[in-house]
């Protein structure tokens, strides 16, 4: 959706208390145009939009609509009109508090720092910091950001990259964190052409975009995942399938140059029986392990495991940057990834939408409709 003439692209201001001023003012769109002196690119005036907000850490009941100021920008930042958003299970722990490690190491103790939720984003480019060079205004990007839920969001230049062209911005927008983490899993691991990888948990957000990067680069993929998303799975390019309803991965069968690990919930000597003798094992994530540190400790096992045997056992803590984005952008342009959105929901719905990813219901990604 476009600026009219009249809407404003200006910012607002978000009080320490947590409370929010609002105002009705309006501005002309013409004030953010490129062609202004240097420094007059940012808005100074305020400006409200409709978002999700959410005021102390909860389930998806804590999440509601409601009209704030829009976010101001700093001078490594961007304004964007957020065309979508991407919902992921990062944003779920934002929202949950959980586990609690998060909220010691600075992200809120009792409610999130960040009112507005939502990470993973697309739109066109509105207002521009005077730091800024890589982007202009009218620009269609995506990348991460700091409240996607929204109808503008800030996000800094080092965590955007150009849109492809062969893309939506419902794909684009959910690509950022799990085509992110799956790339930068992928690369730990040492991935190599013709190697044997085992993607466990190969139908969520992570899995379905490690599945496409790993074909892309020549390895034979098998994807664990339950019994109504083997078809899924397999049209992401798996050349086997595994139904962990039914089936064993750690049975001997086969075995593994990598794994990556996304779903979990596998012990260390699983992972091992599964993997060749010199392999590697990557853990992404811990979703199975309490509400204090939310699996850390089993990567951290991991790790401290590794030097008394032969195989490669690491954990990963994934990065928000632009260069992969690059990346990623260079293999849609291409065709060999395509983001999978499962579904898309209005923004209004994002309730909805994260009961939905709770469920496990989802098949790849989700997207918010802005």
């Amino acid at each position: 959706m476009a600026l009219n003439d009249t809407q404003a692209v200006t910012t607002g201001t978000t009080h320490p208390t947590g409370t929010t001023r609002t105002t009705n003012t309006a501005l002309p769109a013409s004030t953010t145009d490129a062609t202004q002196p240097t420094g007059t690119t940012q808005p100074t005036q305020q400006g409200t939009m409709q978002a999700i907000v959410q005021d102390s850490y909860g389930t998806a009941d804590v999440l509601r609509p409601a009209r704030i100021d829009r976010p101001e920008i700093a001078d490594n930042e961007v304004l964007l009109r957020v065309h979508a958003a991407g919902l992921d299970r990062g944003t779920w722990h934002l929202m949950a508090g959980r586990p609690y490690l998060m909220r010691v190491i600075g992200f809120g103790l009792r409610k999130p720092k960040n009112r507005v939720p939502g990470v993973d984003v697309a739109g066109t480019v509105v207002a521009i910091g005077k730091a800024v060079t890589t982007f202009a205004i009218g620009d269609e990007v995506f990348g991460m950001s700091r409240g996607s839920f929204a109808e503008y969001a800030a996000a800094r230049e080092d965590k955007l990259a150009h849109k492809p062209a062969n893309c939506t911005f419902e794909q684009a927008a959910v690509t950022g964190i799990s085509g992110g983490t799956a790339l930068q899993a992928l690369v730990a691991g040492g991935v190599q052409a013709g190697q044997r990888v085992l993607i466990i948990g190969a139908s969520g957000g992570v899995g379905s975009f490690a599945v496409q990067l790993a074909t892309a680069f020549g390895a034979d993929v098998t994807g664990v995942c339950s019994t109504e998303k083997l078809a899924m799975v397999r049209s992401l390019g798996a050349t086997n399938v595994i139904d962990y309803t039914k089936s064993d991965f750690a049975d001997g069968a086969r075995r593994y140059d990598l794994i990556i690990d996304i779903a979990g919930n596998s012990s260390l000597s699983r992972l091992r029986r599964a993997l060749t003798g010199t392999g590697t094992a990557v853990i992404v994530g811990g979703e199975s392990k309490g509400n204090l540190t939310g699996g850390i400790d089993r990567q951290l096992r991991a790790m401290m495991l590794t030097p008394f045997v032969g195989q490669r056992l690491t954990g990963l803590a994934s990065k928000e940057r632009a260069s992969d984005l690059e990346v990623l952008a260079t293999h849609i342009a291409a065709g060999t990834v395509t983001p999978s959105v499962d579904r898309s929901y209005p923004l209004e719905q994002v309730p909805d939408a994260m009961r939905n990813l709770e469920a496990g219901l989802v098949k790849g990604k989700t997207a918010i409709i802005i």
